[in-house]
């Protein structure tokens, strides 16, 4: 990625000196099609740039990544392209007042997700394309000024093959010429502009709300048409459209609203105005449970959102991500929870968004809410658990400290006095507290600009007749933050249910706070602090009410305090201070009884992670044993064709280990088993064949057979997948060229062969590959995208061969490599500290046992 990198010093010099009148775009996309003789397959690009000069200096760079440059001129100047362009800037000087650079340009498609993706469909030998450019990709397909504050209006004109349909962020239509062109966009930031182009199945609606009256679209490729259910996804849409609209007073501003759903997507969604893009995985082919339904509303909603909050009005620079995504995080589950049908979301938040928020921050990289993003590889980063799930946390915390009404109405002034511009973090603030009447400086320093997490512990005690004398909060962890958090008191119902009878709402401050309001109560066999998940926390509990959910989990009737508990445990397990079998014994008693679908599942990964990582290596036989044992029993009692069903047949393949196991596995797949109402349709044949090749039961020919009866996109990801994951050393040493001596796969196959390559039942077959890891990383940073680096730094670090040696070779690697990227550096400093937290929870495993 040499050369590549835009810090923020520059951006803003940048910004000081020029603003943007306008951008025409043109690309040929003909080349997408038919044989290429080029060792890169490319497209033409011509780029019009008009733009004034508004500060002191005559000279700047556009920003264009490409192979090849044909022309450039400014100001009707030719420039020498050899002279200007140093493969990712163009050098410009003699700027005047007014400016119009003309740029002409060969841009390369893409395999790993960035830029202009070229994908075809192994089904049917159609060609699709799709743009992805955050945070800086857009200059891989036309030359720009890649900074998210030099907004400008946008006209694309695009010349696709023949029997191919073009979309961009404006409505657009086919001249005589067979030429596609699209409306001047509003002003936007260049990473949020975007082109889908091909043979896609397109499906029409409309919402329509007064005189307001928005075209809606939904698309994907052909060969996925039958599986395509858009009328969920217009009715999510327009249950979206009304909720943002019946709140934030400001119409949707960008005409149309068109949704697409594309191949070897590397995020889940991106929120282009008027053209948002998926990833096609939340197209589903065969049975799913409520909770992947829900989680595509959620992402839906999610980049609606971000129409408001980061399109209408965008962060200056990076370091202001969270202005976008935090809140775009925040109402995705409050909007599911308010205007949709999954009112449990709320649930799936606290169970699983913030899972993934407390992981990142307890990580030596953690940071602000509000960070300090130096350049774009930082910025790459920060797109983490803090920025979306933690600020989305700390903004449910705002609502509960501000309150609801005075939190929508600054939604409202927000919108209104920055349409079409750029925000920093007092912006946000001064308009909130107009609102609130609330001091958001000293909320937002406890909060937003300092990083960690809190735990927030009960200390009760009680008088001679059991009722509570005093009940106090105990605060822990770093900086002490202002808390508004609910204490709710639990206890046996004659049914035997664990209800709640008491609940105190009250500002946690400092390292001790009295909760006056619950004094004299009964003696509770369950205090529960941070009761409706108010706050960003970690939960811990008194021995009483740890002892109560070690028996009697199970027995708490409300969802939401369920879940909390479910999440609180695991910590606990995390943090090396509950035995990860216990964890798995309390797991095995309790989850057959879980409800809720989605938190059933994030406790089945739970418990993976449990043996996987956090037990001892001398109980991982064992406790491998009793998940697959527990996951079998509980399939057996599930409702024969329930969604409980389904995911216990998932967990019991994930777990299979034994020969009784994989017979039943190969008995479901060839029909001679049978449990009543599975359905084995083709996604679960692919996870009941997966441990049998990871097991050595299914070799590259059966493993061939299931593609034949499955040769898609999906199913050769599958397959790719699965043949990594074989036990064998030749298998492994070509997945390990595949990935690491090659670039040749696309991002979708990069992942699939990482995710087949790294097996726990196989820490001796790739144990060699810890030393190569090391001395691999730094060459692979340099040479491939940073998308790709990332997946593959991440994706193949030696966290299976859990040992102190490993965790040196860590340190001996951060060590000799200070001058290292920061970003890489980062990567391999989270890994290395997971390791270290696996090691100290199986050091508490160990004295359990």
């Amino acid at each position: 990625m040499p050369g590549e990198n835009l810090s923020r010093d520059e951006a803003h010099e940048r910004a000081a000196l020029l603003s943007v009148d306008g951008y025409e775009v043109v690309l040929d996309l003909r080349s997408a099609v038919g044989d290429s003789a080029e060792a890169v397959r490319t497209f033409r690009s011509e780029t019009t740039i008009r733009f004034r000069r508004t500060g002191e200096g005559t000279s700047t760079f556009v920003d264009l990544i490409a192979p090849s440059v044909n022309a450039v001129s400014l100001n009707g100047r030719a420039l020498d392209p050899a002279v200007v362009f140093d493969g990712s800037r163009i050098a410009i000087d003699g700027l005047a007042e007014e400016n119009v650079l003309v740029v002409d340009a060969q841009c390369a498609y893409s395999r790993t997700g960035e830029g202009m993706h070229r994908f075809v469909d192994p089904e049917d030998g159609e060609v699709y394309l799709y743009t992805q450019y955050e945070p800086a990709d857009a200059r891989r397909v036309y030359a720009n000024f890649e900074q998210p504050d030099l907004k400008a209006p946008y006209r694309f004109a695009v010349t696709a093959p023949e029997g191919w349909t073009v979309w961009s962020n404006g409505a657009g239509e086919q001249d005589a010429e067979g030429v596609w062109r699209f409306a001047e966009t509003a002003p936007i930031s260049t990473y949020i502009t975007c082109v889908v182009a091909g043979p896609y199945h397109y499906v029409t609606d409309s919402y329509e709300r007064g005189d307001l009256t928005i075209p809606l679209g939904a698309m994907c490729r052909k060969s996925l048409a039958k599986h395509f259910d858009a009328d969920d996804v217009f009715l999510i849409t327009k249950q979206g459209f009304d909720f943002f609209h019946d709140n934030f007073d400001y119409p949707y501003p960008f005409g149309k609203y068109d949704q697409a759903f594309v191949p070897e997507y590397n995020l889940g969604a991106m929120e282009n105005p008027g053209m948002v893009t998926f990833r096609e995985e939340y197209i589903y082919r065969g049975k799913v449970t409520q909770a992947a339904y829900e989680s595509r509303a959620n992402v839906i909603l999610h980049e609606m959102a971000h129409m408001w909050f980061g399109d209408l009005v965008t962060m200056v620079w990076w370091d202001d991500l969270w202005l976008k995504e935090s809140f775009a995080d925040f109402m995705g589950s409050f909007v599911n929870a308010e205007a949709t049908r999954f009112t449990n979301s709320w649930v799936t938040f606290a169970n699983n968004r913030k899972a993934w928020a407390y992981r990142a921050d307890q990580l030596p990289s953690t940071h602000p809410i509000t960070a300090d993003i130096r350049d774009l590889e930082d910025a790459k980063l920060n797109f983490d658990g803090i920025t979306y799930a933690k600020g989305a946390s700390v903004l449910k915390q705002l609502v509960a400290y501000a309150g609801r009404d005075a939190f929508l109405e600054g939604a409202r002034r927000y919108f209104k006095r920055h349409a079409y511009g750029n925000t920093r973090l007092a912006d946000l603030l001064s308009i909130l507290e107009e609102t609130s009447g609330r001091d958001m400086k000293a909320w937002a320093k406890s909060w937003l600009q300092t990083s960690g997490v809190n735990a927030l512990t009960p200390a009760v005690t009680y008088d001679a007749e059991g009722r509570i004398t005093e009940l106090a909060v105990v605060q822990e962890g770093g900086e002490l933050r202002p808390h508004r958090a609910a204490v709710g008191l639990y206890r046996f119902s004659p049914d035997g249910e664990l209800v709640r009878f008491a609940r105190a709402e009250a500002d946690i401050t400092g390292a001790r706070t009295v909760v006056a309001e619950l004094a004299g109560e009964e003696k509770p066999d369950l205090v529960l602090v941070n009761d409706d998940d108010l706050t960003y926390c970690k939960i811990r509990f008194d021995e009483g009410s740890l002892a109560t959910l070690r028996a009697h989990l199970g027995d708490i009737t409300d969802p939401l305090a369920r879940a909390l508990c479910w999440s609180a445990l695991w910590n606990l397990t995390r943090d090396g201070l509950m035995p990860a079998r216990d964890f798995v014994s309390v797991a095995l008693a309790f989850a057959g009884r879980e409800t809720d679908i989605g938190v059933l599942q994030m406790v089945h990964a739970w418990t993976k992670s449990a043996v996987t990582l956090y037990a001892t290596p001398e109980w991982r036989e064992e406790g491998g044993r009793l998940l697959a044992e527990g996951g079998l029993r509980e399939l057996r009692l599930a409702e024969p064709g329930s969604e409980h069903q389904l995911t216990w047949a998932r967990f019991f393949a994930a777990t299979a280990g034994s020969d009784a196991d994989f017979q039943l596995l190969e008995g479901l797949l060839d029909g001679t088993a049978k449990i009543d109402g599975l359905d084995v349709d083709q996604e679960l044949r692919w996870a009941l064949l997966s441990p049998l090749a990871v097991h050595g039961r299914a070799d590259e020919g059966r493993i061939g057979e299931e593609l034949s009866r499955d040769d898609t996109a999906t199913g050769k990801r599958h397959q790719v997948r699965l043949l990594a994951s074989r036990p064998s050393a030749a298998v492994k040493a070509q997945a390990w060229a595949q990935v690491v001596e090659s670039d040749t796969l696309s991002n979708a196959l990069v992942e699939a062969t990482i995710a087949g390559f790294v097996q726990p039942s196989q820490r001796e077959l790739i144990a060699p590959y810890a030393e190569k890891y090391f001395a691999a990383i730094e060459r692979l940073w340099a040479d491939r995208s940073i998308q790709i680096a990332m997946d593959v730094v991440k994706g193949l670090f030696p966290g299976l061969q859990d040992s102190d040696e490993t965790l040196a070779a860590a340190d001996a690697w951060l060590t000799a490599h200070e001058s290292a990227a920061p970003a890489l550096r980062r990567l391999v400093l989270e890994a290395r500290d997971d390791l270290a937290r696996a090691l100290r929870a199986q050091a508490c495993d160990r004295l359990a046992a």
